[in-house]
């Protein structure tokens, strides 16, 4: 129970790792919002977990807005932000990249997080505390080829992570980072460009540990960044990769 108390709003909770995350959360005794554009989603975890649906679009600030007064009015408390919503683009050489994917990818990974900061930032301030957690990813360290703006948006979100956490260390929040290599969430199949055995077992070859990362993986990581024992840790970008980026 290392989240006994504790309130968390779990961004992109609908399934693949914000839904292992939540699960984990509630687990540990943490009263849970999954927030998620896909309301149906976000209510079929929360059912099974007892939390919160609270159907959000993490680009739009008013959808931001709402999410963090529907928990105010719920808990009167927000001490854990996890941002683990994101999208990707296709595969494709940079330049075929359209403009409208480009300008998606960037709002639902990177404005997210300064949407979700305008908003529950001062909360946490006020409170004196509090644990921000963003999802950004392996392809913001080591990129591949193929992914360039959505390797960027990562790279952004580890950036800004270390630019909040030394900003917001004076007033008791904690912010950190965990990067995932692909698991097996929905956007595998988007990173991989097409689901075959070949293509997964070429994939896997640069995993030294040799298989997906799982939501059971980044849940174990985001419990402890988020929890009190890692009191001492902000500004990490922990790598949950299997060895990847080694």
């Amino acid at each position: 129970m290392r989240l006994e108390g504790k309130t968390a709003i779990v961004t992109g909770a609908g399934s693949g790792f914000g839904a292992g995350i939540a699960r984990r959360f509630a687990a540990e005794g943490a009263r849970v919002m999954l927030a998620d554009i896909n309301a149906a989603a976000a209510s079929a975890i929360a059912a099974e977990i007892g939390g919160l649906a609270q159907t959000v679009d993490v680009s739009r600030d008013g959808s931001v807005g709402a999410m963090a007064a529907a928990a105010m009015a719920a808990w009167g408390q927000i001490d854990i932000l996890v941002n683990n919503a994101g999208i990707t683009h296709l595969p494709q050489p940079m330049e075929e990249v359209s403009e409208a994917e480009f300008d998606r990818v960037l709002a639902v990974n990177a404005k997210s997080v300064f949407l979700t900061a305008r908003h529950i930032v001062p909360l946490m301030k006020a409170a004196g505390r509090g644990a921000i957690l963003n999802v950004a990813s392996t392809a913001g360290v080591s990129p591949r080829p193929r992914l360039s703006w959505y390797n960027a948006s990562k790279g952004w979100m580890i950036t800004a992570t270390k630019a909040m956490a030394i900003e917001l260390a004076p007033f008791g929040v904690r912010v950190n980072a965990i990067n995932p290599v692909a698991g097996e969430t929905p956007l595998l199949k988007s990173f991989m460009g097409e689901d075959t055995p070949e293509i997964r077992a070429r994939f896997l070859a640069t995993i030294p540990l040799g298989r997906f990362s799982t939501p059971e993986d980044m849940a174990n990581a985001a419990l402890f960044l988020c929890s009190d024992e890692a009191g001492m840790v902000t500004g990490v970008a922990m790598e949950v990769d299997g060895g990847r980026c080694i």
